[in-house]
């Protein structure tokens, strides 16, 4: 039983080191694009809805 649990780890480590890590400048590129990607969806989806419910509200009167 444990000879399994240590050739699991022992492989797991293995594959780790084989593994191509991103350098940090890298990662915190790709962070600022999701934030700044998902401010502006967000602040798209803000304004349709804020249009939407103006037209909409304009519509049943």
């Amino acid at each position: 039983m444990f000879k399994k649990v240590k050739k699991f780890f022992s492989e797991v480590v293995a594959e780790l080191k084989k593994v191509s890590w991103s350098t940090r400048k890298e990662v915190i590129d790709a962070t600022w694009v999701v934030l700044i990607s998902s401010a502006l969806l967000g602040c798209y989806i803000a304004a349709s809805d804020f249009a939407l419910s103006k037209f909409l509200g304009l519509i049943v009167r």
